[in-house]
């Protein structure tokens, strides 16, 4: 008997003795299985541990029972917008033209997917960017048929938007709890990859890590990270559990071919639910606001100066006069090392579970101070949307010479000089290093930048606010989309 031989003999050996196992295990029915799936022919109450598994049959048979009665709860979404673009002459280059600043408009299709969530009310739920800017938004159902959506509400800061189309006893899935989630159980995502006719795309993978932030996709991040397939287009579809629950909404990828490559993003469903019910109830989303930010993290070094016994939570720096923290007691310098009796990751992490929280809800924050730990009890505020924290002089002086390069705000008489649209948004490359490694990736003084990541950029205070948030985090990479020229680009350049 060859070498291959021996070792397929052994393989059978071992699955035959794994599966008589099973089976010894199961024949009594007081025992507990090895492996737990759900089957929805069971009652609804009956969760995937519940469910034994005595074959690799009934394991196959449990995925496919799960695919089966979540597809149908996934929508294919496709949009159209006008968008109006310059028409340029080819004697630009020689001279100046008047039918240069001629424009025409062209419509442009984008495809994403939605999850339905309420069968009564005909409600979806999606990402903001798949439909942002949306003049038409359309769904497919799983059995073809075609509707018009209309938007309930979006909510570009977590990047969750609710859709509504009038069609009664959709096939709605339930929601989990996100919260109780584990690194290593498997799950399904289900979506719409690529182009229209992959709608309904189903793959498999495990939850990969929890609680992801610093991605710079938007203002208050907490993803859920998966190896299941995902793909452009598969944007606001579904992650499924073993049980059949929605514990996430798809979001996007990290990748460096554009494809996927087993890096997969997901917003938790306990946050979904919170943006959802506040935009279908108020239009809006009210967030909490405390009023401080983090003057440093600590570390060993930093810990030891303080007195502490261990690296926890981050420095008060800055107090907003009047704010719940002022009004609370707490002081610049003083150490925030629990959250509702939780302990404090890091400074982003706090900040978006404050800003998740209701306004007027009370938090317990546990401080350290002079050699001291106490609680104070502070009642919430609520966050204007519009309010962008400053950078200090000397923080933006540090974020230029990390950066190699630095803005100024895109005025009127800029954006004709560039012959940029009123719309137009965004800050101008005032001066760039030709040391400095956006220089080397292709960015040029003039150049005009509307996006870092997928945040959009106003003006110059915003652009170094969402810099200071990238300083502060692992990231060492950054995505620019930028205008030259009249025309849209992209440049990546490591920090």
């Amino acid at each position: 008997m060859d070498r291959m031989t021996k070792s397929i003999a052994a393989a059978v050996v071992i699955l035959v003795l794994f599966l008589g196992m099973n089976y010894a295990i199961d024949g009594d029915s007081t025992g507990a299985s090895v492996f737990n799936m759900p089957n929805f022919n069971t009652t609804a109450s009956e969760k995937a541990e519940d469910i034994p598994i005595r074959t690799l049959a009934d394991f196959n048979n449990a995925i496919v029972n799960i695919a089966d009665r979540t597809n149908p709860t996934v929508v294919t979404i496709t949009t159209q917008r006008t968008v109006r673009e310059q028409v340029r002459s080819p004697f630009d280059f020689f001279f100046q033209d008047p039918r240069q600043n001629r424009e025409r408009e062209r419509q442009v299709s984008g495809l994403g997917s939605g999850v339905i969530v309420d069968s009564g009310s005909g409600y979806i739920v999606t990402n903001n960017h798949v439909i942002e800017n949306a003049e038409e938004i359309n769904i497919r159902l799983f059995n073809g048929d075609e509707h018009q959506a209309e938007i309930v509400g979006t909510d570009p800061g977590s990047d969750v938007a609710v859709l509504k189309v009038d069609v009664p006893d959709l096939p709605a899935v339930p929601l989990g709890n996100s919260d109780n989630i584990r690194v290593g159980e498997m799950v399904l995502a289900i979506g719409s990859p690529l182009q229209e006719r992959f709608a309904h795309t189903v793959s498999q993978g495990i939850v990969s890590a929890s609680g992801r932030s610093f991605l710079g996709l938007n203002q208050f991040e907490n993803y859920i990270q998966t190896d299941a397939a995902i793909n452009p287009g598969n944007s606001g579809g579904a992650l499924i559990n073993l049980d059949g629950e929605l514990i996430g909404i798809n979001t996007a990828i990290a990748s460096r071919s554009g494809g996927s490559q087993g890096i997969g993003f997901a917003i938790p469903v306990n946050m979904v639910k919170n943006v959802m019910e506040a935009l279908i109830e108020d239009g809006r989303v009210a967030r909490g606001f405390l009023g401080l930010n983090m003057g440093g993290e600590v570390d060993r070094t930093m810990a030891r100066a303080l007195g502490m016994s261990s690296p926890r939570g981050f420095i008060v720096g800055d107090i907003t006069s009047g704010g719940p923290a002022d009004k609370a007691g707490i002081r610049s310098g003083d150490v925030l090392v629990n959250l509702n009796g939780e302990r404090i990751r890091d400074y982003h992490d706090f900040r978006v579970a404050i800003a998740n929280s209701v306004p007027g809800t009370e938090v317990e924050l546990e401080i350290f101070r002079d050699g001291e730990n106490m609680t104070i009890t502070v009642e919430l505020g609520e966050r204007d949307a519009d309010d962008v924290a400053a950078v200090e002089p000397d923080e933006k002086e540090d974020l230029v010479e990390r950066l190699g390069f630095e803005v100024d705000d895109l005025t009127d008489n800029l954006r004709q000089q560039l012959r940029l649209q009123p719309e137009v948004n965004g800050v101008i490359v005032s001066g760039i290093s030709q040391r400095s490694s956006a220089y080397r990736q292709g960015l040029r003084e003039g150049d005009v930048i509307t996006q870092v990541g997928s945040q959009t950029v106003e003006n110059e205070n915003e652009f170094y606010s969402i810099m200071s948030d990238y300083a502060q985090s692992e990231n060492d990479a950054l995505l620019l989309r930028i205008i030259r020229q009249g025309n849209n680009m992209f440049i990546a350049f490591e920090l």
